[in-house]
């Protein structure tokens, strides 16, 4: 098929991210791998992979991890690949914020927090999240401790100091000491301590908090350490800052897209979120097709197979940024599905797959969720997962599908397909506030050999979409 420039540039550039046709294969039938490349082997088994954020202090009435465990068939069921928990570890009591305190105080690295039951508890359920194909990662905490942390008394050396030779908290996190990472035994405790998790509870990797403001060359160190204990390791930096992804991180969090979906939201008039007592957020007005020029960036400036994650909600936009449908409206279907089929990988977090149009309490219990009867969000997040699974247009990666995005008169309109042998998916949403008509400025997609995904009928391409309606088509 023909391509314009236009189509050419936004092929070039989402590249990074999804692979070409022309990618050179080595005699292992494995990329041959330059300067480019990331460093870091992304394993086979997250090509594909749908990741799920555990808020295990909300998840069930007793908060334990015992009967988180019984929820196990059920993510399954939905098509969760990694389950991704919240930080675990016992939490500080020294200037405790609310009830309960951070999850993100941490007391000590090697415990397990006794709100949530015994770590002999937890390793069950990581046992059994392995048996049922499901691989678990735990968020870490690297950046700062707790203020009682037995590290402040033992080795104060591991801390940074203000003026005042006092320790501190990073930002107005006053629950929290900074680590001093220009210790050098500091780091090696602190690679004893991820390891611990990976040789005694059988963990596979680590969502690591605030990354990008630990030095990077701790990360670069630390990351074959870890392999060497760790086959197959995955690693998700919380961080939008690609020299993370150069050696270190398979994954980092997809937060210029996030922010965009946002805005785009906003301009079509869908943001409601407001924060009592401050005024309603102001955003710069943007359109669908701005997710053109983000991922042109994103592709210029990562290293090849990188990951990024894609997301409607996480645990801090659901606590402090609004709801999902705070936040996107009607349009929030429509988010979901690129959340899918845009290069990356998706996460659905605590509650996304209920539907729960609430935030969850930070400091405290808070109610669980309603997690029967299975609903429609059940339903729909379950059919994207099988989407992302089967589709192998859809790969994380330079394993991906090639990417062509097709013009439209309307900039509410955002039209793409991924395509790979065997394998093409294409993609209409409209994330303006009003109807659009379905028109082509140049080549137009073909769906003669596609049938809708979510109907399993074949069909003509519309002619017209609703605010936050899609379509999305897969080879019959």
């Amino acid at each position: 098929m023909r391509k314009n420039l236009f189509y050419s540039l936004i092929v070039a550039a989402t590249a990074v991210f999804s692979t070409s046709c022309n990618a050179q294969k080595s005699n292992e039938n494995k990329i041959e791998r330059d300067s480019t490349y990331t460093t870091v082997v992304q394993p086979e088994w997250s090509r594909n992979a749908v990741i799920y954020e555990v808020n295990l202090r909300q998840y069930t009435p007793s908060a334990s991890a015992k009967e988180f465990a019984t929820h196990l068939p059920r993510l399954k069921e939905l098509g969760v690949d990694i389950l991704w928990f919240m930080p675990i570890h016992p939490i500080s009591e020294v200037n405790r914020k609310g009830e309960l305190g951070s999850y993100y105080a941490v007391k000590d690295y090697k415990a397990f927090n006794p709100e949530f039951g015994t770590i002999e508890d937890f390793k069950a359920v990581v046992d059994q999240a392995h048996q049922l194909g499901m691989k678990v990662i735990l968020d870490w905490v690297p950046n700062h401790t707790g203020c009682d942390n037995a590290w402040v008394t033992e080795h104060p050396e591991w801390y940074s100091l203000n003026e005042e030779g006092k320790m501190y908290g990073p930002f107005d996190w006053s629950d929290v000491f900074e680590l001093n990472y220009d210790n050098r035994e500091m780091r090696a405790a602190m690679v004893d301590a991820l390891k611990f998790w990976l040789t005694d509870i059988n963990v596979d990797g680590f969502r690591c908090d605030v990354a990008g403001e630990v030095p990077t060359d701790f990360w670069d160190e630390a990351r074959p350490q870890l392999d060497a204990v760790k086959p197959e390791l995955f690693m998700l930096a919380e961080a939008s800052k690609p020299e993370l992804n150069k050696h270190a991180f398979n994954m980092g969090y997809n937060w210029p897209m996030k922010d965009l979906f946002s805005e785009i939201a906003a301009t079509a008039g869908q943001y409601t979120f407001k924060k009592e007592g401050e005024p309603m957020r102001t955003f710069p007005v943007k359109y669908a097709i701005a997710i053109d020029s983000l991922l042109a960036d994103q592709a210029a400036n990562y290293p090849k197979d990188t990951y990024l994650m894609n997301m409607v909600t996480n645990h801090d936009l659901n606590s402090w940024e609004g709801t999902e449908f705070e936040r996107l409206g009607n349009l929030t279907d429509a988010f979901a599905v690129l959340s899918y089929t845009l290069p990356g990988m998706p996460l659905i977090y605590t509650g996304q797959e209920t539907g729960l149009n609430r935030a969850f309490e930070f400091f405290k219990k808070d109610n669980a969720p309603t997690w029967e009867p299975r609903n429609e969000f059940f339903t729909f997040y379950q059919k994207l997962n099988a989407l992302k699974h089967n589709q192998a247009a859809l790969k994380a990666g330079v394993e991906g599908g090639e990417m062509v995005r097709y013009a439209t008169k309307s900039n509410d309109l955002y039209v793409f397909s991924r395509s790979t042998e065997g394998s093409s998916v294409l993609v209409l949403v409209n994330l303006g506030k009003d109807n659009q008509a379905v028109e082509f400025t140049a080549e137009a997609p073909t769906v003669e050999d596609k049938i809708n995904y979510f109907t399993g009928e074949a069909e003509a391409l519309p002619a017209n979409l609703n605010t936050g309606e899609y379509r999305v088509y897969i080879k019959k």
